[in-house]
């Protein structure tokens, strides 16, 4: 369509005129016009083979035979210019018919400008009878009339279902599409025994929704009315995904309606439910302060048709509306990793949105953009709109600037199908086209089901404050249930008698429900992960007080390090990686000391040997940000990447899946949350290109990370890794912010650290896997350290040994000793250098490696050793930022003062000049000197080496 867009959006007048002026004078028009005419024009009278010719044109308009052969007659059709006027009418229709579908149930839709008249384009009522040969463009033969096109059209594309899906740039999709539109939606029409279905799932639909009414008057429920359809929608999903495939579906939506969802398609049980209203619920409390009863999460297994099972996730999410969006995606992920080979015809995920939400959440743009990237494809996600044209009291017109709420779907060429909810056949309808439409292609689509809000944002609120003339329309309106009985009554479909059996068999349920009859709890089988899952424990606080072993065998070492010092034959490295290369194998082979990336990708293929996967995303992460990890590697002349950890044996059971990320925080790491989630056996990371950079993603890390394992009580092992240090790079690019995440640090909900040892990194990431329980894991990580000359671990700290969370002076004289300098990170290299080169034996320098969980056990047995000394905390972070806090928390009594940068609203100066001179006043406080007796050739190397490597 892009190609041709100025032809069908211009008036069919206005092309007339500028053609007879271009027959005039073909200078007279835009060279565009004029080329457009002159192939019209050549077109006419060379036609494709087999088309006929218009009448008057080209050379075979003459008797010319030598043969004796019959003449070729005129044309006697009608003009070219009608059968083009058509031609642009149904395109028109197939355009933007569904700007005038009745889509809406409750009120008349705005007018659009539609411009599907016969005057815009140049035809009439006279044209009614006339026959058209562009009739065969809908099946109707070369002989349609006019008036038969014209029916066929509103039928197709103006009834209850707007088809929104000409922007589609694949041929093979848009002609997929287009046939399902125009030739099954025309065709569909459900046995009695599945419109009795549909009528049952509303059923139960609605006695939900009373049930809770009559039984909670008041209480919050977020309600399905107005939107029951909802429910056989979901249904029609579930049975047509299973016909195709389907053995699993994931649904991640917000309140409005999930509990109803939870009973009607997820069969948690009335009982169930109502203990969770009442209170009397007894969930896993092991540890954790539990969620309201609409945000938790649900499994259950379900029956298809043919006897299969499906089994039905639904993820827990907080009423921070779309955030669960990414958790759903790479839960999907993480599934087809592991248990589907990567078929994505097995899996499918499900979004529900609310309209306001998927409009105003910027969450949708991001996740819409990962939907075809490498390292985050799902096949492609079915995204169900429950569209009640209002948000909590905002009316649409005020919700966004774009004429639907799901216009998102046209950056990804995804159809859109609009639909009236009240119209149950047309919403399944719907829903089983998006269904074979996502099977068949493995990309996403949405379906608008345009329906109403019954009650205001919660039961006890009231939408008559600021939508009273459309409330009262919604008061008399009958519900879904009501109306599609009538209209099956009316049709005939289903004769009075069997409708009013069914409105029994409602009330029948409904008293059921009141009166708590007893349900059956559907049977479940558990699946591979969620038995990995099960045989995990709840950690305790003495957990935290020894790590277990991590070390791996020399012979572990040796494999990685030939996998990552060899290159295949033929691979043409830039020069700058043949240096790389040369100083890892000197490194692994020679000095046998190691830098940060060495044990950061030895970790990494020790655990892909050990059968675990082993995912790291994020901006850049194949190279690094800092240009110290390339994990991947491209051939100088054709690009080829190569990666190292993919070939450290033969028949290795794992790869490194490493994937450079679109520019997102939020999403991505919701998705790697997710991912971490579904499998816990992985090892998955999400690495910032800054920590400055991640409070774009706050609302998963205050909503999911540091809290999913006290509201929802599920675990997960996410590590985060965040570039943090003080080097003169300015306000953005030198704090992580910890003080955020010490703050949100409590009932041993995450590991926080800030290391300082390769080798205590590699203990690190393998203790996330070697624990018998998961704990997202926040570490600050270095920048300039990563080449820095003494961040370096021998190998034998990697064959042996465990995670230090704390790690001792090996300098001073324990009983000389009279001051310990307490501190966490870079600021110890600063301190370091001070202390040997003034040889101060008498200051101890002690580093907390792990900030949370607090080691307590470990930091007192360090200092014991100096019992008469004052101990003082020291950070390069301003005093309101960083760990003091956190550490009064702890250490209140024991510490004695602290040394930081001045509190301050901003993290760091912009100012080279003025960190060195901070950096300087920071190391003089710690030593009790004057500044200028610090020694500064660390500090302003280390500027050096951060203006260099970093990019803004």
């Amino acid at each position: 369509m892009d190609a041709y867009s100025y032809i069908a959006n211009a008036h069919g007048d206005y092309i007339d005129q500028l053609y007879q002026d271009y027959k005039a004078d073909p200078e007279s028009v835009d060279f565009g016009w004029r080329k457009f005419f002159e192939g019209f024009d050549f077109s006419q009278t060379y036609p494709e083979e087999g088309a006929e010719q218009a009448t008057g044109t080209g050379v075979l308009t003459k008797s010319a035979s030598t043969l004796g052969s019959t003449a070729i007659a005129p044309s006697d059709s009608v003009s070219a210019d009608k059968e083009t006027a058509v031609r642009n009418l149904i395109h028109a229709y197939r355009s933007r018919g569904h700007l005038v579908a009745r889509t809406n149930p409750v009120r008349e839709r705005k007018d659009r400008q539609a411009r599907l008249n016969l005057s815009d384009f140049g035809l009439s009522d006279a044209d009614l009878d006339t026959t058209f040969k562009n009739g065969e463009l809908l099946g109707l033969g070369s002989g349609a009339k006019l008036r038969d096109i014209i029916d066929a059209l509103q039928k197709i594309y103006t009834r209850t279902i707007g088809f929104e899906y000409m922007y589609i740039r694949d041929p093979q999709v848009l002609d997929w599409f287009r046939t399902k539109v125009e030739q099954d939606s025309l065709s569909f029409n459900p046995g009695v025994e599945y419109k009795k279905r549909i009528l049952s799932k509303l059923n139960e639909a609605v006695v939900f929704e009373n049930f809770l009414h009559t039984k909670f008057l008041g209480q919050k429920r977020f309600s399905l009315e107005g939107g029951e359809t909802t429910i056989p929608a979901l249904d029609a999903i579930i049975q047509k995904g299973a016909e195709l495939g389907v053995e699993e579906v994931m649904i991640g939506m917000a309140h409005r309606g999930r509990l109803n969802v939870l009973a009607n398609i997820m069969g948690k049980t009335y009982e169930q439910i109502f203990s969770e209203f009442e209170g009397t619920a007894v969930p896993d409390l092991t540890m954790g302060d539990g969620d309201v009863k609409y945000h938790m999460g649900y499994s259950s297994e379900v029956d298809a048709a043919g006897g299969k099972k499906v089994n039905l996730k639904l993820a827990p999410n907080p009423s921070h509306l779309e955030a669960v969006n990414p958790v759903v995606e790479g839960f999907v992920r993480a599934k087809l990793d592991h248990q589907y080979g990567g078929d994505y015809k097995k899996i499918l995920p499900i979004l529900i949105h609310g309209d306001a939400a998927v409009a105003g959440q910027g969450i949708g743009y991001e996740v819409t953009q990962m939907s075809q990237l490498e390292g985050y494809k799902t096949g492609g996600t079915l995204h169900f709109v429950i569209n009640n044209q209002v948000g909590f009291t905002t009316d649409f017109e005020d919700a966004r600037s774009s004429i639907y709420s799901t216009d998102l779907a046209k950056i990804i060429d995804a159809p859109v199908v609009h639909v009236n909810g009240d119209d149950p056949e047309a919403v399944v309808f719907a829903v089983q086209l998006a269904t074979e439409y996502r099977q068949q292609f493995h990309a996403d689509i949405f379906i608008d089901m345009v329906c109403y809000r019954r009650h205001g944002h919660n039961e006890s609120d009231e939408p008559k404050f600021t939508q009273p003339a459309l409330y009262n329309i919604i008061s008399k309106h009958q519900n879904p249930r009501e109306v599609y009985n009538a209209t099956l009554v009316q049709r005939g479909d289903v004769d009075k008698e069997l409708a009013n059996q069914m409105d029994r068999e409602f009330r029948d349920l409904l008293q059921a429900r009141l009166d708590l009859v007893k349900q059956q709890p559907l049977p479940y089988k558990y699946q591979p992960l969620e038995n990995e899952w099960r045989s995990l424990r709840r950690a305790t606080a003495e957990d935290f007080n020894k790590s277990p072993e991590t070390g791996v065998s020399e012979e572990v070492v040796q494999k990685v390090a030939k996998a990552l010092t060899t290159i295949p034959e033929g691979f043409k490295p830039i020069k700058q990686i043949e240096n790389l290369l040369k100083e890892r194998n000197k490194m692994f082979f020679e000095t046998r000391v190691l830098n940060w990336a060495a044990g950061e990708q030895l970790a990494y293929g020790s655990l892909l040997l050990e059968n675990h996967i082993v995912r790291v995303s994020g901006q850049d992460v194949q190279r690094g940000t800092f240009s110290h990890r390339h994990a991947v590697l491209h051939d100088a002349v054709t690009s080829a990447p190569y990666t190292p950890l993919n070939h450290i044996e033969g028949g290795q059971p794992e790869e490194l899946r490493i994937y450079n990320s679109l520019l997102s925080e939020y999403a991505v790491l919701g998705f790697e949350f997710g991912y971490a989630m579904a499998n816990p056996t992985a090892l998955v990371i999400w690495e910032a290109q800054f920590g400055d950079f991640a409070n774009g993603a706050q609302t998963m890390i205050d909503q999911f990370i540091s809290s999913s394992e006290s509201k929802w009580q599920r675990m997960n092992g996410l590590v985060m890794q965040l570039p943090h240090g003080y080097e003169g790079q300015g306000p953005e690019h030198s704090n992580a912010r910890p003080e955020r995440f010490l703050q949100l640090s409590a009932e041993l909900n995450m590991v926080v650290a800030n290391i300082t040892t390769p080798a205590n990194f590699f203990h690190l990431l393998r203790r996330q896997l070697v624990w018998n329980f998961r704990k997202p894991c926040v570490v600050m990580s270095p920048k300039s350290l990563l080449r820095h000359p003494l961040c370096v671990s021998p190998v034998e700290e990697f064959t042996s040994g465990t995670f230090r969370e704390v790690l001792g002076d090996t300098y001073a004289e324990a009983k000389k000793v009279k001051r310990v300098l307490l501190c966490s990170g870079k600021v110890y290299f600063d301190l370091l250098e001070e202390q040997t080169k003034s040889e101060r034996k008498d200051v101890a320098i002690v580093r907390l490696e792990q900030l949370h969980p607090f080691p307590q056990v470990q930091l007192a047995e360090e200092l014991k050793k100096y019992p008469k000394a004052e101990l003082i905390w020291v950070q390069e972070e301003p005093e309101n930022m960083g760990y003091w806090n956190y550490m009064l928390r702890f250490m209140r009594r024991e510490l004695n003062d602290v040394v930081a940068r001045k509190p301050s609203a901003s993290p760091a100066t912009g100012y080279n000049k003025v960190h060195v001179q901070e950096q300087k006043n920071i190391v003089a406080r710690a030593f009790e000197l004057p500044q200028a007796a610090v020694a500064d050739k660390n500090i302003k190397a280390t500027a050096e080496t951060a203006k260099k490597d970093v990019p803004d």
